[in-house]
């Protein structure tokens, strides 16, 4: 056997790479009930992720915003997504009334149904008017 004195292998750093400027140095505060729950409500209406970019944004003088979610905002949109769908649906189930009454009806029998399908199209187009300006108004009034 070959007993030669082997080098030891070269092994790289592991782990995290070191920070430039770390977060070292931890203060404590005291703080009643009262004075803890209103930190607590203005931590969440920040909207920051975290409590210490919250507190050193506070004690540093930056801004923060505000956010508040309306829960009837939200609740519209929900509602006026779902509606957008179904406008989708509507109009892709209206192109194939429409292949479908041309291939498979004479051309009188088809204008007569295009006909009626021409009328609901009509109410469905007012439907939508009438969502946009609910729309807009709630835009107007909350946004």
């Amino acid at each position: 056997m070959n007993e030669e004195k082997r080098e030891p292998r070269k092994r790289g750093k592991g782990g995290r790479p070191p920070k430039n400027d770390p977060a070292k140095h931890r203060l404590t505060v005291n703080l009643t009930d009262t004075q803890h729950a209103g930190f607590l409500a203005m931590f969440e209406q920040s909207g920051v992720s975290s409590l210490s970019a919250f507190i050193s944004a506070r004690i540093f003088g930056d801004e923060f915003r505000v956010v508040k979610t309306d829960a009837s905002a939200v609740e519209f949109t929900a509602k006026l997504t779902a509606l957008h769908s179904q406008f989708r649906s509507v109009g892709v189930n209206y192109n194939q009334i429409v292949k479908e009454l041309h291939s498979n009806f004479g051309e009188k029998k088809a204008l007569a149904l295009l006909y009626k399908l021409e009328k609901a199209t009509v109410e469905l187009a007012g439907i939508g008017r009438e969502v946009m300006q609910l729309c807009e108004l709630f835009k107007a009034k909350y946004l």
